[in-house]
């Protein structure tokens, strides 16, 4: 009987989703991308080589697994073709195995424009730290029903005037409002023609695709991208990404049923990490030489994949896992660069909060709040033994096995997997997701 299982961030985003999907392709025949845009980077290490993925879905890499990008996501057509040359040049074939839905709906460059330009009319402190992508006005533009979707562009006619209405819209915005330059409809125009040409054979009823591979006994496998704490709806609100990061979007941005959903695995750093503006109540000093955030840092190579900044570092954070694995319903969890902590004298865990005089034990809905949790630790000891590559529970040092069995016992959920280091076979299995 096939199963399903969903892979998503349980913090900030840049936990290591992209290692642990692609180890789990090993056993699904699919694979799924369902939320998002290419604001998303995957990166994936198989013995001497390194793949950086946005929008490709992280098991292109083995051979004979098919790879869908659902409806949920927000596609930026010339960056996935760039995407795709780029993986055939190292000689994966990719055409024959990618399938993306007709729903999704299409970032084009009068998009890209608006986030920079509201970006940089923020107030420094007002910032929200955006990509400067498209993402977010693509799918504000999903909302307001005036979206142009992969199967738009076949219609020419329509497509010019879809595309002429939005741009009045949205050169109106960036000139009179923003100060910034109008986009050229007929670049857009001829771009998006120009771009629809080589996806056109890799269109696809996502949705029905998914049921027949589940119909035939195989198991599917969907990747979240960024984390639960930068979800649109439970995040930390306004500093939060621009699409349901959670679990159940899972069924609603690829189109199965959330009953077809049987494991849901949460991926965690051994620590916490943040990229862009927002609140971070266990947020340590990285710049200072010698202290333990600057360790999480360089050692943790603690930048973005997307972006290039660099990640701010913190302790591991109880509470705010906590709400993650109540929103997502999580099965269980996989522990990632637990080795980066290796050489600490000691570590510690924020077990809660304290808040206005009380003690909250879950991370708190909305930024302003957050901003004023200040963090109760737990101090543990901390081990000097490399755990980098470990791959047996019992060769782990005394200390990070109690490190690791306090965040169970702080969280409620069982650790099934522990990332020791970035290459796919540094991974040491407690229990199996799709067993």
């Amino acid at each position: 009987m096939a199963k399903n299982v969903v892979v998503v961030g349980s913090q900030w985003g840049d936990e290591g989703k992209g290692k642990i999907v692609d180890w789990l392709t090993g056993y699904a025949k699919g694979v799924v991308r369902f939320q998002g845009g290419h604001n998303a980077g995957h990166t994936l290490v198989v013995g001497e080589k390194v793949y950086q993925l946005n929008l490709v879905p992280a098991g292109i890499v083995h051979q004979g697994v098919s790879c869908y990008i659902g409806n949920g996501v927000v596609l930026d057509i010339h960056h996935l073709l760039e995407e795709i040359s780029g993986l055939e040049s190292d000689g994966i074939e990719v055409r024959s195995r990618l399938g993306i839905s007709p729903a999704c709906p299409v970032i084009l460059p009068y998009h890209a424009e608006l986030d920079r330009a509201r970006e940089a009319a923020r107030s420094p402190d007002c910032r929200i730290g955006t990509t400067g992508k498209g993402i977010g006005p693509a799918y504000e533009d999903k909302v307001a029903r005036r979206a142009i979707h992969v199967y738009d562009l076949f219609y020419p006619e329509i497509l010019a005037r879809k595309l002429k209405e939005n741009l009045d819209y949205h050169n109106f915005v960036l000139t009179r409002y923003l100060g910034a330059s109008a986009v050229d409809y007929e670049k857009v125009l001829a771009q998006a023609l120009a771009d629809a040409e080589p996806i056109k054979p890799l269109v696809i009823d996502v949705s029905e695709e998914l049921r027949s591979i589940n119909a035939s006994g195989g198991n599917l496998l969907f990747e979240g991208a960024q984390g639960t704490l930068l979800d649109i709806d439970h995040g930390t609100y306004p500093c939060v990404t621009s699409s349901n990061c959670v679990a159940g979007q899972a069924a609603v941005g690829s189109g199965v049923g959330p009953g077809s959903l049987h494991y849901v695995l949460g991926i965690v750093k051994a620590y916490c990490t943040r990229v862009g503006g927002g609140p971070f109540p266990s947020e340590l000093d990285i710049e200072t030489e010698g202290q333990p955030g600057y360790q999480m840092s360089r050692k943790g190579r603690e930048f973005g994949v997307v972006t290039k900044r660099k990640r701010r570092c913190g302790w591991f954070d109880a509470p705010a896992l906590r709400r993650s694995i109540q929103i997502n319903g999580i099965t269980g969890l996989c522990v990632t660069k637990l080795d980066v902590l290796d050489g600490l004298d000691e570590l510690k865990i924020c077990t809660n909060y304290r808040f206005k005089g009380k003690t909250l034990d879950f991370l708190p809905v909305g930024a302003e709040e957050v901003a004023e949790c200040e963090p109760v630790f737990e101090t543990l000891p901390g081990w000097r033994e490399s755990t980098k590559g470990i791959i047996v529970e019992t060769d782990l040092p005394a200390a990070a096995l109690n490190y690791l069995k306090r965040i169970e016992d702080l969280c409620q959920a069982p650790i099934d997997i522990i990332s020791t280091g970035p290459e796919r076979m540094e991974t040491l299995l407690r229990h199996h997701p799709f067993e």
